[in-house]
């Protein structure tokens, strides 16, 4: 017969610490969900489109897919910039380009996300913090941000999911208990 006492499991987080002064960091870390992280909350494998395609294929993917931002990757695979739904109708819509272009369709095929994309996106990396992801959102006033590890774009992080992020701690009541943030008076 098994001892009631060791039928506990160590991760339930009911017993002492074996170092004192390290409960604070144990509290963080049975409290702090994963989501606090950018990879907990990025969406693996974002759609991407290479510098060299046209508008309109990137038209058609944005509209197929439902997104509204494109990480533009270059000829070797590594993020060169990002183009948004807003950067495809203003190339598609401005009056400067169709008289020179002649119509729409025309101006899909000829022109190139290259030639209409945003150089050099501002990225984070997964193991960033998601306070640190939205205060550089509000700053550079953007609405997504490719997440990118060794050169290589791994996730996407939008607006939407940092909402959802909110809506979830919200959820848990951890703003209510301000010492699991850290934040004590």
């Amino acid at each position: 017969m098994r001892h009631p006492k060791r039928a506990i499991t160590r991760d339930i987080g009911t017993r002492r610490p074996k170092r004192p002064g390290r409960e604070r960091a144990e509290l963080e870390a049975l409290t702090r969900p994963e989501q606090l992280r950018v990879s907990g909350l990025m969406n693996r494998g974002p759609v991407t489109i290479h510098q060299d395609a046209t508008v309109g294929t990137a038209w058609k993917l944005m509209k197929t897919r439902k997104i509204r931002h494109l990480p533009v990757l270059g000829a070797d695979g590594r993020l060169v910039g990002i183009v948004t739904d807003r950067d495809l109708r203003q190339v598609i819509l401005d009056p400067d380009i169709q008289a020179q272009l002649g119509n729409a369709p025309r101006a899909l095929n000829v022109l190139t996300i290259g030639d209409v994309m945003t150089w050099g996106a501002i990225t984070v990396r997964p193991d960033s913090g998601l306070r640190e992801a939205a205060r550089v959102m509000h700053t550079h006033k953007v609405g997504t941000l490719p997440v990118v590890e060794r050169g290589r774009v791994v996730g996407i992080l939008t607006e939407t999911d940092l909402v959802q992020a909110f809506v979830d701690v919200l959820g848990e009541g951890l703003l209510s208990k301000p010492e699991r943030w850290g934040l004590e008076q």
